[in-house]
């Protein structure tokens, strides 16, 4: 009789899991685009405080103002970065745009980080309470909710910002107006998820078994809206970075620090494009767009995991 070779279960390599992540980034291609830009301004960010003092570069008066880019420079070993060597160029009040970028994306990214983890926190929490527990607290929460939400945000953070004296305004307290009124939405969504999910069968065996709230809602529910929390938070972080810009702008941030939003303001107000400065405005619109489109991407790409209905198969 002829016998058959059966490999056993040990002879069986299973992938790791960085494997694994790699081929699904490579399948959910949103995913991987968005986390990839990303980690280019991540990294931008990072070679920019090692090559540059961006501590004194990224201030007025610390170089020759009005300089256009000159990236070759960074190749002849006599030239160091802020000093006759600008490879962004640099603007009317002789700040170097490079040390402007590197620092601007962090404290962009700060913003964006702070505001957006505190709404999401907050909207969570009253999401979860509200209608977990229902009664007069979902009431509560639920007609506040819905009492704020058709008011037009940004025009409250532009009064509010206004009303702020400008020396006092820091990174910390734009990415504070920012999130006063950021938690809204995530409540209200979430809310509706954990209407929908605590009716599942799960939570029912959980409760015939002895758990108490705070264990079904910890163990039960929320390792289940996992995927949507992280979408959340990304479209939380997209409208912080959103309306941090627009406030800036509008010339109502921290005016001394080189946020983005900042760098485009004063192009603007300085008329960069008629007096020829093009490479002004140009570095901080490049920011912008990739740091809005890697986050839409990557929305995009998380909604796909939270999401079974639209999810794809190997």
């Amino acid at each position: 009789m002829t016998t058959l070779a059966v490999n056993s279960p040990a002879a069986v390599l299973q992938p790791k899991r960085s494997t694994l992540v790699l081929r699904y980034l490579r399948r959910n291609k949103s995913l991987g685009f968005g986390l990839a830009i990303l980690l280019f301004l991540t990294l931008f960010s990072i070679t920019g405080h090692l090559v540059a003092d961006v501590n004194k570069l990224a201030y007025p008066l610390a170089v020759k103002p009005k300089q256009p880019p000159n990236p070759l420079c960074v190749f002849d070993s006599t030239m160091k970065i802020g000093k006759n060597c600008f490879v962004l160029g640099t603007d009317f009040y002789g700040r170097d745009l490079f040390a402007v970028m590197a620092k601007g994306l962090g404290q962009t990214a700060r913003i964006g980080l702070l505001a957006g983890v505190l709404g999401t926190l907050v909207g969570t929490l009253l999401g979860f309470t509200s209608a977990y527990f229902g009664g007069a607290i979902d009431t509560v929460i639920r007609g506040i909710t819905e009492v704020l939400l058709p008011i037009p945000v940004f025009l409250i953070q532009v009064l509010i910002a206004g009303a702020i004296d400008k020396k006092s305004v820091t990174v910390d307290t734009m990415a504070l107006i920012v999130v006063m009124l950021a938690w809204m939405g995530p409540t209200r969504v979430i809310r509706s998820q954990v209407l929908s999910m605590r009716e599942r069968m799960f939570v029912n065996v959980a409760k015939l078994s002895g758990m108490s709230n705070l264990e079904i809602i910890f163990k039960e529910i929320m390792p289940n809206l996992l995927p949507f929390l992280g979408s959340a938070l990304v479209g939380q972080v997209f409208g912080a970075i959103f309306a941090s810009f627009g406030l800036a702008v509008f010339g109502l941030g921290p005016l001394r620090e080189p946020l983005i939003g900042n760098t485009v303001y004063f192009a603007q107000y300085q008329a960069s494009f008629f007096n020829g400065w093009w490479w002004w405005p140009l570095w901080p619109s490049m920011a912008l767009i990739l740091i809005f489109g890697a986050l839409t991407l990557i929305m995009v790409g998380l909604d796909e995991i939270a999401n079974p209905r639209v999810r794809r198969s190997e």
